[in-house]
């Protein structure tokens, strides 16, 4: 049951309420005046509060607005010898659960109570899930120890308080989702609305619709405004997965809005204001989508004001490990199985399958690993076949392979440059996370 403080100058009422409503099996606690009721709060977490509006050193009606406002989630009731509407309807402005008269109370305070009770515990447990909500997406929650996932994290954590736009770049199911997410968890934007879409999931017309809404009457079948992901946006983020899929004129909208703040639902010609950050990803050379007339320069560059590149499974082998048994712990209590270890053979394999689909794809399998797995051990024989027999990265470099041409030519040019790493990334025209990535990959020193 809740906690409840009784504020009253009236000793011989204080004790009857308590004894009435101690008997209901809520833990009590007294005050005489305003002070006392102030300092027991500060001290004990208490739900609700049952307050005189008379007492010796200020008025319960004023006090219930001090109240809520230094301890949003306590519940405050008012109890007056002489009710009037004015105070009736002051108490309630100033955020009192209820207001009622002596006298009325024998058979209305209890039920009151169970209602103000009921209301704190709801408050509580939804402050509880969005604790839990925002842990499940900040950026504790992205798995990986490698040097390439935790310069992404560090970039994206740099970032995530400022308010500018960014552009999350990787191949197909690296995660690029869970970064946005995680920017705007650790965002000041964090308690509005994270609003995702991805551009290619629809046609433009669709699209166009879908991110600014349209007007009553605009096409066949508009009954009436509709709101947009923009609007639903607004004061938070608005994450825009694969936008290099986006239609040139709807990316010149989209530009539209990082330069005004403003966009015109489909088929209105007022415009409308919005406060929204956005956050874009794409697995696509923009850079060449340029060059192919499919992308517009200038939003590109509104977009890459802050770029991180997201590293591909390849480029972290040591995490694989991690990721393999977070799914299979992850799966296991969704299967209300015991929890699975992973054999030494079965993580080898992992390691040496190259994971096109990336995390995606990893996470398939071990979702397949966990459905086949006869024990509490994930073996190799609940891996897919071509996995069993993949071979190691040592035998993908074999002096015919791209892969070996390339770690050749990186080590020449790094002893060209003394292992000068800014220099040698300059000389072949890549980014410095990405000359890391490689070097860890070919293991260069």
């Amino acid at each position: 049951m809740g906690r409840v403080l009784i504020i009253d100058d009236e000793e011989k009422l204080r004790n009857l309420l308590s004894k009435i409503i101690d008997f209901e099996g809520f833990e009590v606690f007294q005050a005489s005046n305003i002070k006392s009721g102030l300092q027991r709060l500060e001290i004990e977490d208490i739900d609700v509060i049952i307050c005189d509006v008379k007492l010796p050193d200020g008025s319960g009606v004023d006090t219930a607005k001090l109240i809520k406002e230094k301890f949003p989630s306590v519940e405050v009731i008012l109890l007056t010898a002489y009710g009037n509407i004015p105070d009736g309807v002051q108490a309630i402005k100033n955020g009192a659960f209820d207001y009622i008269t002596k006298g009325d109370d024998n058979n209305k305070i209890i039920p009151l109570l169970y209602k103000a009770s009921e209301k704190v515990a709801l408050n509580k447990r939804v402050q509880q899930l969005e604790k839990q909500l925002g842990k499940k997406y900040s950026f504790d929650k992205i798995i990986g120890t490698s040097k390439p996932i935790l310069k992404a994290i560090e970039l994206a954590k740099k970032v995530a308080s400022k308010d500018t736009t960014v552009l999350l770049t990787g191949e197909t199911g690296t995660g690029k989702e869970v970064f946005a997410q995680a920017i705007h968890q650790g965002s000041p934007r964090a308690n509005q609305n994270f609003v995702a879409i991805n551009c290619s999931a629809f046609s433009k017309e669709l699209l166009e619709n879908e991110l600014f809404g349209h007007k009553v009457g605009s096409f066949t079948g508009a009954t009436k405004d509709q709101k947009g992901l923009f609007e639903e946006a607004h004061n938070g983020t608005i994450f825009l997965d694969e936008i290099g899929e986006m239609a040139m004129d709807l990316q010149a909208k989209i530009l539209r809005v990082l330069e005004t703040g403003e966009f015109l639902r489909v088929g209105d010609a007022k415009p409308i204001k919005v406060n929204v950050r956005i956050i874009a990803a794409t697995n696509r050379n923009l850079e060449n989508e340029i060059e192919l007339g499919h992308f517009r320069s200038d939003l590109f560059y509104r977009l890459s004001v802050f770029g991180i590149e997201l590293p591909s499974l390849r480029e972290r082998v040591k995490d694989i490990k991690l990721l393999a048994q977070y799914y299979a712990d992850l799966f296991a209590i969704k299967s209300n199985r015991k929890p699975l270890a992973l054999s030494e053979d079965y993580v080898t394999a992992l390691e040496n399958n190259p994971w096109k689909g990336n995390i995606r794809e990893l996470k398939n399998v071990i979702e397949r690993s966990v459905i086949l797995a006869d024990d509490d051990l994930l073996d190799l024989d609940t891996l897919p076949v071509d996995l069993q027999y993949a071979k190691s990265n040592s035998e993908l470099l074999s002096a015919f392979s791209m892969a070996s041409v390339e770690k050749l030519h990186i080590q020449k040019i790094l002893n060209h440059t003394n292992g000068n790493k800014a220099e040698t990334a300059r000389l072949l025209e890549i980014g410095i996370a990405t000359l890391y990535r490689k070097m860890e990959l070919y293991k260069i020193q």
